[in-house]
């Protein structure tokens, strides 16, 4: 992991107690899947780590660090565990999406616990209604990672603009008591995330704890309180990469795994039948270019863009696009190495229970399910502005 490069002092530290979670990950990886949420033990051990520290600000307790330092973390621990690192990686884009919000709203969330951890589902599952300086919000949202463990949750909700403009789509910051969790993730892959509905029913939520989303160029209200360039970077940006960087590293690892295990047969003299052709030592060569190049895509552009940040300057459309464009890109890439790993590992890889190449293989089918990772969506910004077209994707 990349501890120099993307962190010192504190941030080093979180890193470096992150790989060491890993074997412990690995082994509750199973318990994982089949309790369909994150085990205590691995909320304890993530919070403890302190890698929700990292990209909260550093005004409520955390280090607002270089974003890549969190991805980084995010890689090492899919690498071990596929669901935790996609709700860690959530997790702490949350945190860092808070930070946007109204301080009001932030001191309502870290005054009352600065340990406190939000869920979210963006897609708008309600129109709210607006009532007494703020909005009555009423339904329910699917696909919530992390659910079970949240004491928050930020939810898509459309409001009116006015006649005959379209709705404003907004995040609205919903406490634990005005929501619940009714259990409906039961799926082949990322089984561990917990993505059950958030359910609301008629809940008020005061306008400062609402924040319009996708607007690149908006003035944050949390920016006032908290000016680390951190902070400057845009949503779409920092969402999309969230859920593109845990199936990379899900991919490495897995790859990883299989090169140990032709080694050690090889070294033992039992090497079976393919281990030592040239067809499939090609396949791990290609295989971990496409990681390689996947993992410097996405970190790379994060880094153009923090420097953007760091000199408050907005990023360009090319960027903007070069970046949505690179992490679609990365999650299709993992998920087909995985798919190459999986053609040649052999009929007992299909069983029921076969163990980690199988669940990596799963894993990385069902996150690039995800809506942000749509690959002709993520695509067709970047062709768009290097033609001159107008770009309508709100995740740019």
């Amino acid at each position: 992991m990349e501890h120099e490069q993307f962190g010192q002092g504190p941030v080093r530290d979180v890193l470096r107690a992150v790989r060491e979670l890993a074997p412990g990950l690995s082994a509750r990886a199973e318990e994982t899947e089949q309790t369909r949420r994150l085990p205590e033990a691995t909320l304890k051990d993530l919070r403890e780590c302190g890698v929700f520290r990292l990209l909260r600000p550093r005004a409520h307790g955390g280090l607002a660090a270089d974003p890549r330092a969190h991805f980084a973390a995010v890689r090492e621990l899919a690498g071990a565990c596929g669901s935790t690192g996609w709700v860690a990686s959530v997790f702490g884009v949350h945190l860092w999406h808070l930070a946007l919000f109204d301080p009001r709203a932030q001191q309502e969330v870290w005054g009352r616990d600065p340990e406190a951890l939000l869920c979210s589902s963006y897609a708008p599952g309600a129109t709210a209604v607006v009532h007494d300086g703020g909005y009555t919000l009423h339904g329910r949202w699917h696909f919530s990672s992390g659910s079970d463990h949240a004491d928050w949750a930020l939810l898509g909700g459309l409001v009116p603009r006015g006649e005959g403009a379209p709705p404003a789509l907004r995040a609205f910051l919903v406490p634990r008591a005005d929501f619940r969790v009714e259990d409906q993730w039961d799926t082949v892959g990322l089984r561990g995330t917990g993505s059950n509905d958030v359910v609301v029913e008629d809940a008020y939520v005061p306008a400062h704890r609402t924040l319009e989303l996708a607007v690149p160029d908006l003035a944050y209200p949390g920016r006032a309180v908290n000016p680390e360039p951190l902070y400057r970077m845009s949503f779409p940006a920092m969402f999309t990469t969230a859920v593109a960087v845990p199936s990379v590293g899900v991919a490495e690892a897995a790859l990883r795994r299989h090169c140990d295990a032709l080694r050690a047969r090889i070294a033992a003299g039992t090497p079976r039948r393919g281990d030592l052709e040239a067809a499939g030592q090609l396949r791990i060569a290609r295989g971990a270019g496409e990681i390689d190049a996947a993992w410097r895509q996405l970190v790379g552009n994060i880094g153009e863009l923090y420097d953007c940040a760091g000199r408050d300057e907005p990023p360009s459309l090319a960027l903007r696009a070069r970046a949505r464009r690179d992490q679609v890109l990365a999650a299709e890439r993992a998920m087909e190495v995985m798919d190459t790993l999986m053609a040649y590992a052999g009929g007992n890889a299909m069983r029921v229970g076969a163990g980690p190449l199988q669940r990596a293989w799963r894993d990385t089918r069902t996150a690039r399910g995800h809506a942000a990772n749509d690959i002709e969506r993520g695509l067709l910004p970047f062709a768009q502005q290097a033609l001159g077209l107008e770009v309508r994707e709100a995740m740019v």
